[in-house]
């Protein structure tokens, strides 16, 4: 939920026709049974696993919109994803390979990654092109599997978003290009507001959406929260400023974060609130503190859990990676290994998260 210490224009109808075929084709792609893996993320990496007897979720469900307050499939009907969200490829990149991915798809069964480009620490703007390429390449393993990706422009420290507005602007119009034609992504335009009012937020919104709309009108785009993304509640506020101001775009939901041992009954009280009122997207929690330390506390979070299941709000759980922090799913030291399914790679928080995404 905090700074987390640094460790080692609409289409015409012709347009749109074609532009719905090819995402239409793209997510039968994903179909395991008519398909092969894109090539190994990492030399060396684990074989592909057998082809699944059933479709991946990006073929069942194919291109995602926000239909009232929900996430919905093709078909319009309602769906939560649920999966998992990467660290910071700057320092864990080597946690994000052929044989995690193939687990994350198959063993874990997830929908979702959650690919996190930090802009600072050490992240995009040291090498704009260089974590451009290095997310593109798992956005494309993520789909080569089936899964959706969320695109997490991971912006912290500064809190406030507009101080990289540049920056935004020419990493999403590269996404934007790159995934216009595909139904799996979901574009999150900042990650963790903080200490910066929600006008400065909205505002910031309506200059990053219609970069992203230029080239790829159809995708949903998740815009950040003030105080963390928790609905200014990490501030003293709530979801009300967000109600009576909303975001001046239509195929957009809003994100909440939480971390079960530190943010109690205010926060999960809430993120069911503003679920009755906004189209909600969890993006990040965990079991832990806000640090992503500390002991776990699984009856709180089973019963945010309970919450997102029962409204249908989608969820990623930080992180996907070998940190040494409570809140990382694998025992520390298994990204510089090769065995990444069951639940022997796993700290306790990876096996609980496992079994409730397997759920």
């Amino acid at each position: 939920m905090y700074q987390r210490t640094t460790s080692p224009t609409e289409p015409t109808p012709t347009a749109g026709r074609r532009r719905f075929t090819r995402k239409a084709l793209i997510a039968a792609s994903a179909l395991g049974v008519v398909t092969a893996l894109l090539a190994p993320v990492r030399a060396g990496a684990a074989p592909a696993p057998a082809a699944p007897t059933a479709a991946t979720p990006l073929a069942a469900n194919g291109q995602l919109s926000v239909c009232g307050r929900q996430l919905c499939n093709a078909s319009g009907q309602a769906v939560a994803l649920n999966g998992m969200s990467t660290h910071g490829t700057q320092w864990y990149a080597q946690c994000v390979t052929d044989g995690s991915l193939n687990a994350l798809a198959t063993d874990w069964r997830a929908d979702v990654l959650r690919v996190s480009t930090y802009v600072q620490e050490g992240g995009y703007e040291t090498d704009p092109a260089g974590f451009t390429a290095r997310a593109q390449k798992f956005i494309d393993a993520a789909h080569a599997r089936g899964m959706y990706a969320v695109i997490d422009w991971h912006m912290l420290t500064p809190g406030d978003p507009n101080a990289n507005l540049a920056r935004a602007k020419t990493f999403f119009t590269a996404m934007a290009k790159k995934y216009k034609d595909h139904p799996g992504v979901l574009y999150e335009i900042a990650n963790e507001p903080s200490g910066v009012s929600w006008s400065a937020i909205k505002s910031y919104s309506e200059q990053i959406i219609p970069v992203i709309r230029a080239q790829d009108p159809d995708a949903v785009v998740l815009v950040g929260t003030r105080a963390w993304s928790s609905f200014g509640v990490s501030e003293g506020s709530n979801e009300s400023e967000v109600v009576n101001n909303p975001v001046r775009a239509s195929n957009i939901m809003y994100t909440f974060h939480f971390y079960a041992a530190s943010h109690r009954e205010a926060y999960l009280s809430a993120l069911d609130r503003a679920s009755d009122k906004l189209p909600v997207f969890v993006t990040e929690f965990g079991t832990q503190n806000y640090a992503g330390e500390g002991a776990n506390d699984f009856t709180m979070s089973q019963r945010y859990l309970d919450l997102m299941k029962r409204k249908k709000i989608s969820w990623t759980n930080w992180n996907y990676s070998d940190d040494h922090r409570s809140g990382a799913v694998f025992k520390t030291g298994t990204c510089n290994g090769s065995n990444w399914t069951g639940t022997g790679v796993l700290k306790e928080a990876g096996v609980w998260i496992r079994e409730r995404i397997r759920q």
